[in-house]
C-alpha cells in the first residue's frame, strides 16, 4: 500500500510540475535578457522537452494507477497481484479477448498491471477477430480464452475474471498432480451431488422453505460445490473406501471425512491411525448426532482431540434468530485462520483437546463464553444441561506424531459437516474456512482461496436539464476555453 501511495504521489507531484510550467509560459517574456528571440524559443523548447521527458521517467518508474470504479472493476484482486509477485519462473499469458466484451476489455487492462508487477509475468494481448491464424495456432477455439504457457506446460482458461487467470497460474506452477480423498461407504456427503436448500430469514425465526419448518429432510445432500472449488484450484477429488481392509492410498494428500452415518469397524479405525502414521493428513467432520465407535474414538484421542456429545446453543453470537446456528468472527492463532471472515456452524457438537505427547493441538473456531450444550436439538430446553455457560471448541487442528517412529501428521476435525454442504459452503466465510484447512492439510498454505467476484453495476439517472448542462460543459465549454485561451497567447506574443 505504501509503493501505491508513493506512485499515486509521483503522479500529482508530475501533474503539478506540468502546470507550474505551463503557468510559467504564460507569464515568460519573448527574450530572455540579452538573448534574441531565437535562442529564447530554443531554450523554452528545450526547457519543456527536458521537462516532459523527465516526467515520462518518473511516470514510468512509478506506475500510478487509479481506478474510480466502485466495484474496481479495473483493479487486479490481491490474491492474483500476490500471485503474479510470487512468480520465480517465466509464464508467458497470450489472452485472445473479444473487443465487444467489456469484460475482457477490463481483464486486458488488468493483465497490463500484473505484468507491470513481475518481469517474470509476460503478457500478449491479442484480439481475436484479427488475428485468426495465431489463434488456430495455440489451438483457441473461443473468444476471450488465456493460453498459459510454462516451458512444455500449457493451460487454457476461458474467462474474463482475473482470478481465473490467478487459479490457472496456480494449477500451471504445480508440479504433481494433487489428490483429496473423500471417504466413501459409511453414507458421507457425495462429492458428486449438487444439490442444496434455499433458506428463509425472517423477523423471528429462520427457516429452510417457505412453509417455516425447522428441518427439511435432502436425500440427496452433497458437497459438490466444495469438490469444484478444489478443482478450481487445480486438486483432484477422488472418493476412496477403506471398508474394504484396502490401505488408504498413498497419493491422498489428504483425506476428508464429511458426516459418516455408520460406525467405523475397530479394523477401519486402524487403517485410518496407520494413514496418519504414514505422516498423512486428514479432515473429520461429523454431525451431532452420530455415534463414534471407541476405536476411531482412541484415534482421535491420540491425535489430541475429543468429540463431545450434544449440540451447542449460543444466545450471543448466532446468524440472524437461530440460536444454534453458531456465527464465529474471532479464530485462534493459526495459519488456517489467517484472514478469516464470519464463518457460522449450522448444529455443532463441542470439541475438546485431551494431552497426547509429540502432538500441538489448536482450537480454531469456539462459541462465546454464553453458549452451553443441548441433548435434544429439536427439543423445547432451553436451559443449560451440562455445566454453566462457557465458550465450546467447535473446530481445531492438531499435528505431531502417533508415535515416536512415526512421520509427522496433520488433522483438522470439526463438530459440524453442514458448513460444508451445498446448503452452507459458499455463504460467508464457511469456504474460506475449509478451502483455508485443505490447504494447510496439503502442506500448501500459501495457496490461495477464491471467490467468484460479484460486480454491481452502477446506474446513473439524469434529467433533460442535467444533460443539456453536461452538453454544455464537456462540447461547448471546455474545447472552447481551450481555443480561447491559444488564441490570447497568439495575440500576446504577436
Amino acid at each position: 500500500m505504501s509503493a501505491e501511495l508513493a506512485n499515486i504521489g509521483w503522479f500529482f507531484g508530475v501533474v503539478a510540475a506540468l502546470a507550474l510550467l505551463f503557468a510559467a509560459g504564460l507569464t515568460l517574456p519573448v527574450r530572455i535578457g540579452s538573448t534574441s528571440r531565437v535562442v529564447t524559443a530554443v531554450l523554452v523548447v528545450g526547457a519543456a522537452l527536458t521537462v516532459a521527458i523527465l516526467a515520462n521517467v518518473a511516470l514510468f518508474r512509478h506506475d500510478a494507477y487509479l481506478d474510480l470504479t466502485r466495484e474496481k472493476a479495473f483493479t487486479p484482486s490481491a490474491e492474483a497481484r500476490d500471485l503474479v509477485l510470487a512468480l520465480k519462473e517465466p509464464i508467458d499469458v497470450a489472452y485472445f479477448y473479444q473487443k465487444q466484451n467489456p469484460g475482457a476489455r477490463a481483464l486486458t487492462t488488468m493483465l497490463s498491471q500484473l505484468e507491470r508487477q513481475n518481469p517474470n509475468f509476460h503478457v500478449q494481448l491479442i484480439d481475436a477477430d484479427q488475428s485468426p491464424a495465431l489463434a488456430n495456432s495455440l489451438g483457441v477455439r473461443t473468444y476471450n480464452s488465456a493460453v498459459l504457457r510454462a516451458g512444455d506446460r500449457r493451460i487454457e482458461v476461458i474467462t474474463t475474471d482475473d482470478r481465473e487467470i490467478a487459479l490457472g497460474l496456480l494449477r500451471l506452477m504445480r508440479q504433481r498432480e494433487m489428490v483429496v480423498c473423500f471417504a466413501a461407504g459409511h453414507g458421507e456427503y457425495d462429492i458428486d451431488n449438487f444439490e442444496f436448500h434455499t433458506h428463509f430469514e425472517g423477523a423471528q425465526s429462520h427457516h429452510h422453505d417457505a412453509s417455516g419448518l425447522a428441518v427439511v429432510q435432502m436425500e440427496h445432500h452433497g458437497i459438490g460445490r466444495l469438490r469444484r472449488a478444489l478443482e478450481k484450484l487445480g486438486l483432484v477429488a477422488r472418493k476412496v473406501s477403506f471398508a474394504t481392509g484396502q490401505a488408504i492410498p498413498d497419493d491422498c494428500a489428504v483425506l476428508v471425512e464429511a458426516n459418516p452415518r455408520t460406525a467405523y469397524s475397530p479394523k477401519e479405525s486402524e487403517l485410518l491411525r496407520r494413514y496418519l502414521e504414514r505422516g498423512g493428513s486428514a479432515m473429520v467432520l461429523v454431525e451431532p448426532d452420530y455415534v463414534l465407535d471407541d476405536s476411531i474414538a482412541a484415534v482421535l484421542a491420540r491425535a489430541g482431540v475429543k468429540i463431545g456429545d450434544g449440540v451447542i446453543v449460543d444466545p450471543r453470537d448466532h446468524y440472524f434468530t437461530d440460536e444454534q446456528m453458531i456465527a464465529v468472527s474471532r479464530y485462534g492463532t493459526h495459519p488456517v485462520t489467517r484472514g478469516l471472515s464470519l464463518s457460522f456452524y449450522p448444529g455443532a457438537r463441542p470439541l475438546e483437546t485431551v494431552a497426547a505427547a509429540d502432538v500441538r493441538v489448536v482450537p480454531l473456531a469456539a462459541s462465546s463464553t454464553e453458549s452451553y450444550i443441548i441433548s435434544d436439538r429439536l427439543g423445547k430446553r432451553v436451559e443449560p444441561e451440562t455445566g454453566p455457560p462457557a465458550a465450546r471448541i467447535i473446530v481445531l487442528a492438531s499435528e505431531g506424531r502417533i508415535t515416536e517412529a512415526a512421520k509427522p501428521f496433520r488433522l483438522i476435525v470439526a463438530g459440524d459437516a453442514d458448513f460444508v454442504s451445498n446448503s452452507f459452503f459458499p455463504y460467508l466465510g464457511n469456504s474460506d474456512v475449509v478451502l483455508a484447512g485443505i490447504a494447510w492439510l496439503t502442506r500448501e498454505e500459501r495457496a490461495p482461496t477464491m471467490k467468484p467476484p460479484v460486480e454491481v453495476l452502477p446506474t446513473v439517472t439524469l434529467t433533460g436539464a442535467q444533460m443539456r448542462g453536461i452538453f454544455i460543459v464537456t462540447v461547448l465549454l471546455m474545447p472552447g476555453l481551450v481555443a480561447l485561451a491559444g488564441v490570447a497567447m497568439w495575440w500576446r506574443r504577436r
